[in-house]
């Protein structure tokens, strides 16, 4: 017995089970017959834990921080220490799963593009259905405002189909100053050359055998997995399609985003629209993580075929 509430309850329990006055009791468990007399003057917060609790079902993945972001816009005003009290006592701590091991050492951290569209990151994630059916899933997504712009899901998607994607996303958003991709065959494919070609973009290959130099996709596919592929059986092609779009939706507008003061990228990315931010290190460009050869960021000729 440690703790004064539970000294409270074995000095009650004494007083009826053996009909002992308060005095002898505490004498006996070594309690102070002010903590024993005590009676907390807490508010009441049974609809605050209500509303913790549905929101924690919700929202499996999410720790209480982002849980007080939620519960903050819908007009409670909560203490962080005090949510985090209640979050342990209703047992909603977020369980880690294991992660793969790491290599030690320092890294140089990777630039932030300054303005919406100047660099995109794109990479493949996979999953399947319920019946076993492969299920590849595209992703683009923005690396200043980290607005994820699709999420194309299909059994296979081929080089064709990843520009016919691009087409339809700049249709919608503008172009990109510069995209990012591993060296996958759906991303050195003719297709997608020529595409860049087309459109004069700056498309960058990251060196072999090294995801970190695109740590965006890598991170944002990291959290699709945590909250949503790993969260979902997916019954059917369409039913991961809406799934996926439901989930796109509420990443955009309104999941909030620790690198984003806590915002949604749809609303950082309408605040940098209305009030740019001047870049700290000078006019020059940013440049994305460098290739395995310097200097050779996209092929100048197709691949030939045959």
């Amino acid at each position: 017995m440690v703790t004064p509430a539970a000294k409270r309850e074995a000095v009650a329990h004494l007083r009826s089970a053996f009909e002992v006055s308060e005095r002898r009791a505490c004498r006996i468990i070594g309690c102070s017959r002010m903590t024993a007399r005590y009676r907390s003057r807490r508010a009441d917060d049974s609809s605050l834990r209500m509303r913790l609790r549905a929101l924690a079902h919700e929202r499996r993945r999410f720790g209480y921080r982002r849980l007080q972001l939620f519960l903050q816009r819908e007009g409670f005003r909560v203490n962080h220490k005090r949510l985090f009290r209640i979050y342990r006592e209703e047992r909603l701590m977020v369980r880690r799963r294991g992660g793969r091991k790491r290599a030690l050492g320092t890294r140089a951290p990777i630039t932030t593009p300054e303005m919406a569209n100047d660099r995109w990151s794109v990479d493949f994630a996979a999953d399947q259905l319920i019946d076993g059916r492969r299920l590849r899933i595209f992703i683009v997504l923005d690396d200043c405002t980290r607005e994820c712009p699709a999420l194309i899901a299909d059994t296979s998607i081929s080089g064709v189909r990843v520009a016919r994607e691009l087409d339809r996303i700049v249709e919608n958003r503008g172009k990109p100053k510069t995209i990012v991709s591993d060296n996958g065959t759906e991303f050195t494919s003719n297709a997608v050359l020529r595409w860049a070609d087309d459109h004069k973009v700056n498309w960058h290959y990251i060196a072999p055998g090294k995801p970190v130099q695109n740590a965006f996709a890598e991170s944002f596919i990291g959290r699709l997995r945590d909250e949503l592929l790993n969260e979902t059986l997916f019954r059917s092609l369409a039913h991961a399609r809406e799934m996926l779009e439901a989930w796109r939706q509420d990443y955009n507008n309104c999941r909030p985003h620790s690198q984003l003061g806590w915002m949604s990228p749809a609303i950082y990315a309408a605040a940098r629209r209305s009030a740019p931010l001047r870049s700290t290190d000078g006019s020059a460009p940013r440049i994305a993580a460098p290739t395995a050869q310097e200097g050779i960021t996209q092929a100048e000729t197709l691949i030939p075929t045959g």
